[in-house]
């Protein structure tokens, strides 16, 4: 029951709280977001201030702080959403940029850079009608009960890394992530080195520790919830700037994250897939890059918009001939100075690239598995 929603070219993402596919994304200086979801956002950063008071307690000679991911990154549903409090010992994502990778897992690598590629307002709607196009013709199996989404993705990041007070720009290698969620947003497990203590990954079952088990809503979506979201494109475009009011550095940029973060690590329903660009291509800001590349290397065009407060420019990485979801990535536009670090033009504060997306029968089978 493969449901690649590229024919072999899928999609993936993260937000506030460690919801990690929730891939993080735009806020001031955006970059450090797990699940995009404003409550959780605040969990999150209540947790940060915890760590980095534990860290103080323990004078440890080293630390490592990473930028808020400019909203993309991944994203994890509503499961995730409790969990962030859990999980959120560091990650690499959207929104806020989400990235929840571990102190103990930081990489010394540099900085990571890109070209920034040719961006133009001309041709906007032409494309986005053909990656609507796309999508409404992919193969897109319903979920049914008792199955799961599967999700499969590589990324990275860059992030501000401070030893003996002095702070440079550094990078996390690139890893591999897979998450598998049940259609209610209930049941689910994540394996990432990035986050878990384990290889073997931990649990994404609500409910939390705490006894919590959140409803889904728009920052933190189950696939049962977005098989109820409207699909027309005016009226769901509403929706999102309505519910999404006072987040992020402006309405505009965070309805485009919004957007961005459902592409990611959930899996919109065939109906609602189309939908989501046709409203993307109606935020006012949009444009289109010539040339971008995800973090498994694949060349394509994205559909982008620069958050001006932040200077980053999240992007929507698409095949230039399939126009199938390759991933996403978001770019310093603007210089920016962050804890004595300059960011430069070029820097590449987050990436991913979806490897596989797919409908499975089981917790942790691949689609291999399922044959």
């Amino acid at each position: 029951m493969n449901a690649n929603t590229p024919r072999q070219h899928p999609a993936e993402w993260d937000q506030d709280a460690q919801l990690l596919s929730q891939t993080a994304r735009d806020l001031p200086t955006g970059r450090h977001q797990f699940h995009k979801e404003r409550l959780m956002a605040q969990i999150h950063e209540q947790a940060q201030q915890v760590q980095r008071e534990e860290r103080t307690a323990a004078t440890a000679p080293q630390k490592a702080r990473r930028f808020r991911l400019p909203r993309p990154a991944i994203t994890l549903p509503a499961m995730a959403a409790a969990l962030s409090a859990v999980v959120v010992a560091g990650m690499v994502t959207l929104g806020d940029g989400g990235t929840g990778v571990r102190d103990s897992a930081v990489a010394t690598g540099p900085a990571l850079t890109s070209d920034l590629g040719t961006v133009s307002t001309k041709g906007v709607p032409q494309l986005i009608d053909q990656i609507s196009l796309a999508a409404a013709e992919g193969d897109h199996p319903t979920v049914k009960p008792g199955q799961y989404i599967y999700i499969e993705s590589v990324l990275a990041d860059t992030f501000v890394k401070t030893v003996d007070d002095k702070s440079s720009l550094a990078s996390h290698e690139l890893h591999r992530r897979q998450m598998w969620e049940s259609p209610d947003g209930v049941k689910g497990w994540l394996i990432d080195p990035a986050v878990n203590d384990s290889p073997e990954g931990e649990t994404l079952s609500l409910p939390d520790e705490q006894g919590n088990t959140p409803k889904a809503h728009l920052g933190g979506p189950s696939y049962d919830y977005l098989t109820k979201l409207t699909t027309d494109p005016d009226k769901l475009l509403a929706k999102i700037y309505k519910e999404t009011k006072g987040q992020g550095n402006t309405p505009d940029q965070q309805a485009f994250a919004t957007i961005g973060d459902l592409l990611v690590e959930s899996y919109p329903p065939a109906e609602l897939y189309p939908a989501l660009f046709k409203a993307a291509a109606k935020i006012p800001g949009v444009v289109v890059v010539d040339d971008a590349v995800d973090a498994a290397g694949r060349h394509g065009v994205a559909v982008a918009r620069q958050d001006e407060t932040s200077g980053q420019r999240e992007e929507w990485i698409f095949d230039k001939k399939t126009h199938v979801y390759l991933g996403a990535r978001n770019v310093q536009v603007k210089e920016l100075k962050e804890e004595g670090v300059v960011i430069k033009p070029g820097t590449v504060n987050f990436t991913m690239a979806i490897k596989n997306r797919a409908v499975v029968d089981g917790m942790k089978q691949t689609p291999s598995q399922a044959g």
